[in-house]
């Protein structure tokens, strides 16, 4: 070996290795392992008693100043802008901005809030961080980039596409739902942004979530559109054991509708963020269950192998249904979650909770697996999630449009229950004019069919079911199912419906 060689490898020895990685989940999933090792230390609170006084009014009269949103000046696609703490918000929740290969710390500034008539002192800013963050991104007009995803709260997020407003949320995870034990709401404490291109149209955002009894790292990436695409690597780690572990759940508000009226002199026909839970199960069959506002807790599921998808959804989006200018339900979106890969066995459970009130979030939807791995070992879970209206996923030959509970004119007292299901979609237009359809109708031990027949409708073109049934035991629900058919041809998703107690 030459002496100049020599040299050249002896000055390459010398320089200090410098590791070429980029920040990438798997970062984040070792600090949700690790983190699962230790023992919970719940977050601290950090806010004064001004801060925490607030109330609804005062708290939305902080605001973030537009023309200080996170990446405003470098005229990036994509900006945020962030909310104070206050009210419920009593713990910060770190957040990082990801450049190049490196995560640096976004500080809490106060200067980029307009605080309204709230009289705030130094004192109460004094070593605050963010409650969570908006997105914004411009789907409805170049001129303007609109707000399509926001993460606050818990493990919450909601996200909107082009034409749509907020409506129901997602959630990261939800344990225990609905158990006497009471549930656990596991926190998104940590999150890391990556810093978008001049070019970008995706948005990656990393979070770490922690909870008593779970730990967990996950990704999203966030494409707004038309449809708003949110796809989601997540892998959990268990503390303890837990009875009910909830992928990828939905949260949604129903008041009353279509199949349920409002009991009082309401002039809104219908008031819900979401009309029905929908899901596609691995056979091939799709189900809808219309929702509805018990007068007590109601828990339903449906036994499932891989299911291909899930979702609480509002299939209704005419305006005339709603009646309300200021909460516009019928531009609210429906969101539907896409498993990516293979889940295995377990239910998709839906949770129908009382609510005297539209100001309640009061329906949750989620996917429970059958078996939960031990505490230390990874679950890995993904999906797709979708936020979308006229583009929402339908069954392919025909749905279910609406339910419509009660009798019309009766000549004598009747204690029976009468259902209409409206039935559309494209198989009608292709079956003849003489063609013979029947409603296969079925009902659980406290239910007993009296009717059931069917009727083209002229209106929309798809046709209606018509259904009688008595109740035997009065405190009891009724489990209901039923689907159009021709010659022993499917022609329907199955109308899956709970007729509550009285």
């Amino acid at each position: 070996m030459r002496a100049g060689q020599r040299i050249a490898l002896l000055v390459l020895a010398l320089i200090p290795c410098i590791p070429a990685f980029a920040f990438e989940f798997n970062d984040v999933a070792k600090k949700a392992k690790q983190l699962s090792t230790s023992s919970y230390k719940a977050p601290q609170k950090n806010i004064s008693k001004a801060l925490e006084n607030l109330n609804y009014d005062q708290y939305r009269d902080i605001r973030f100043k537009p023309e200080r949103a996170y990446w405003h000046a470098d005229k990036l696609p994509f900006e945020l802008t962030f909310f104070h703490q206050g009210r419920q918000f009593e713990s910060p929740v770190r957040i990082n901005e990801i450049v190049g290969k490196r995560a640096r710390a976004i500080p809490f500034d106060p200067k980029g809030f307009n605080y309204g008539a709230n009289k705030l002192t130094p004192h109460d800013l004094k070593h605050l961080g963010y409650a969570g963050f908006r997105v914004h991104y411009a789907i409805n007009t170049p001129k303007y980039k609109d707000e399509v995803a926001v993460f606050l709260g818990a493990s919450y997020l909601r996200a909107v596409g082009k034409g749509q407003i907020y409506g129901l949320s997602a959630r990261g995870l939800a344990v225990d739902t609905a158990l006497n034990s009471g549930e656990e709401f596991p926190k998104f404490v940590e999150f890391w942004i990556e810093r978008p291109t001049a070019n970008s149209k995706q948005l990656t955002i990393y979070a770490l979530l922690d909870s008593r009894r779970v730990t967990g790292a996950y990704r999203f990436t966030i494409k707004p559109g038309e449809q708003t695409v949110t796809d989601v690597k997540s892998q959990l780690y268990l503390r303890e054991n837990v009875t009910k572990l909830g992928i990828a759940p939905l949260t949604s508000m129903y008041f009353f509708g279509e199949n349920q009226r409002s009991t009082t002199e309401d002039y809104r026909p219908e008031v819900h963020d979401s009309d029905g839970l929908s899901i596609q199960s691995g056979t091939g069959e799709w189900i809808w269950r219309p929702l509805v506002n018990p007068k007590r807790l109601l828990v339903t599921s449906y036994s499932l192998s891989n299911p291909t998808g899930f979702g609480l959804m509002q299939r209704d989006e005419k305006q005339s249904s709603y009646e309300d200018l200021e909460s516009r339900y019928e531009a609210r979106p429906s969101a539907w979650v896409e498993p990516s890969g293979k889940w295995g066995a377990g239910r998709v459970e839906l949770v129908q909770i009382p609510t005297p009130d539209e100001f309640n979030d009061n329906i949750v939807a989620y996917w429970v697996p059958d078996v939960i791995p031990k505490p230390g070992t990874a679950i890995n879970l993904d999906y797709r999630l979708y936020w979308n209206k006229s583009s929402q996923q339908r069954p392919p030959l025909s749905w279910v449009s609406q339910t419509r509970r009660g009798h019309g004119h009766l000549r004598k007292p009747d204690d029976s229950t009468a259902l209409f299901v409206d039935f559309e979609g494209p198989i009608f237009k292709k079956l003849q004019a003489n063609a013979k359809i029947e409603f296969r109708a079925s009902s659980d031990s406290n239910g007993e069919i009296l009717e059931a027949h069917t009727y083209r409708n002229e209106a929309t073109g798809g046709w209606r079911a018509a259904l009688r049934v008595k109740r035997i035991d009065d405190k009891k629900p009724i489990e209901l199912r039923g689907f159009l058919h021709t010659n022993n041809t499917t022609l329907s998703e199955t109308w899956s419906y709970i007729l509550p107690a009285d």
